[in-house]
């Protein structure tokens, strides 16, 4: 992990989110801080209904806060047109999830790609690169299968591929190892662990695996709407 200051990749201050359910208003985030190095691999923990998928949808750009101010590679988010906030996003940003959302038409490889494509990038340059990433992840010889004819572990390590095609500053993962077994968990773990040393990634990942924070850097609860670090 790189501790020079100067190379922050992602800020958050005094965040805060409330939502409203037609009656009241519920204060899910209040005045948070957070600040994150390149290179950092930070787990958040917390009780379900804490808000940690929704500290990570702020962070990524993908909610609004109702307070305070997020800053993604020395972009203030809150003064950025959304066109460019997308394409910040797209950049900057890998986003893993306990669901792999591939798309089910499209095969492994067609799904690495989507992030480029979406870019404009030359079809044979965007396919050059998924199928590298694919092979990083061992998964060579599935590049043509689609999602319905790959395990879940697998199923995962290509939502993993597809979050590094644009190879981001930083890595938002929403329980990533929740519907799988512990061998697959510490398989995806393994390879998050490498694209952390390899690529100097910052990972932020929201888990409630015991086995697997120990090896973050720091380790964040959240209650009362705020983060409580616990290391």
């Amino acid at each position: 992990m790189n501790d020079n200051p100067d190379n922050i990749v992602l800020t958050a201050e005094q965040l805060s989110k409330t939502f409203f359910d037609g009656k009241n208003f519920i204060q899910i985030l209040l005045q948070l801080d957070l600040t994150v190095l390149a290179g950092q691999k930070i787990a958040i923990m917390g009780r379900s209904g804490s808000g940690k998928t929704t500290l990570l949808q702020l962070l990524g750009g993908l909610d609004k806060p109702t307070d305070g101010k997020i800053t993604l590679c020395d972009y203030d988010l809150n003064n950025i047109q959304e066109q460019d906030k997308c394409d910040l996003r797209n950049n900057k940003i890998g986003f893993i999830y306990q669901l792999h959302h591939l798309l089910p038409e499209f095969t492994a490889l067609e799904n690495v790609c989507m992030p480029l494509l979406i870019r404009n990038i030359p079809m044979q340059h965007a396919r050059d690169l998924g199928q590298q990433l694919l092979a990083e992840v061992g998964l060579a010889d599935r590049m043509d299968f689609t999602p319905n004819k790959l395990s879940g572990g697998e199923r995962q390590r290509v939502a993993i591929a597809r979050a590094l095609i644009n190879n981001p500053e930083c890595i938002l993962a929403d329980e990533p190892t929740g519907n799988l077994d512990l061998e697959s968990a510490q398989l995806i773990m393994e390879l998050l662990n490498n694209v952390n040393q390899t690529r100097n990634t910052a990972i932020i990942m929201v888990t409630h695996d015991l086995n697997l924070v120990r090896q973050f850097d720091c380790i964040y609860q959240l209650q009362h709407g705020k983060l409580t670090n616990n290391v």
